[in-house]
């Protein structure tokens, strides 16, 4: 008999995991970091930065082709900070992060891309929001 609790499922958009390198700009603060998983309305992240719950933060990434159906490009979101847990499994703090807001940019040199994997097809993982899509 398991004595886990039932999860009700809350997401609405799908979930992509997805390993993207970023950069968390914050306080005036760049800071590197990277997704575990990504959705159309925000992500999880991992990073070495301090955040704490409600900060806003704006986020830089390369978002592959698989997931904007056409050429990879670099996105800008901005948001705020849902949760900041630190983490035994990752290196850094687990961070869920709501999107208020994204746009393309300008594609500048090409930035490394990661695997694809929606997120239903692995294990369960820590409840984050959701992530970016067109």
């Amino acid at each position: 008999m398991s004595t886990d609790p039932v999860r009700i499922e809350r997401r609405c958009g799908q979930r992509f995991q997805l390993h993207l390198p970023l950069t968390i700009h914050v306080d005036g603060k760049a800071v590197p970091g990277f997704t575990q998983d990504v959705s159309s309305r925000g992500l999880f992240l991992y990073t070495e930065a301090q955040l704490v719950e409600g900060s806003v933060v704006e986020l830089t990434f390369t978002m592959p082709s698989e997931v904007t159906l056409g050429e990879s490009m670099r996105v800008r979101g901005r948001g705020r900070v849902l949760r900041a847990d630190p983490s035994r499994r990752a290196p850094g703090n687990g961070v869920a992060v709501q999107l208020d807001s994204y746009e393309y940019l300008p594609s500048l040199e090409a930035e490394p891309t990661a695997e694809l994997t929606p997120a239903a097809a692995s294990a369960p993982s820590r409840e984050a929001p959701g992530a970016l899509s067109r």
